[in-house]
């Protein structure tokens, strides 16, 4: 188990990020923190750290998320 799962409930963000998230993902949901806990918890996921960020690999789409402070930075559609 990485550090990122094992600290799962410190994951937060920002309200522009909730809107880059929502605006980037095409997301319609309330709650997008919970939206990428379930995501990253996934069996489904690959999580790899890449010097100060964590990067979730889920469903199509990566979410990054900065490995200090656990705040989601972005997610995007991955190609």
């Amino acid at each position: 188990m990485n550090d990122l799962i094992s600290n799962i409930d410190k994951l937060h963000t920002t309200e522009l990020g909730i809107a880059r998230i929502k605006r980037n993902l095409g997301l319609d949901t309330a709650d997008i923190v919970a939206w990428c806990k379930q995501s990253i918890i996934s069996t489904r996921c690959s999580v790899t750290k890449k010097g100060k960020n964590w990067y979730a690999n889920v469903n199509g789409c990566r979410i990054t998320v900065n490995a200090h402070s656990y705040t989601i930075i972005t997610a995007h559609k991955t190609k």
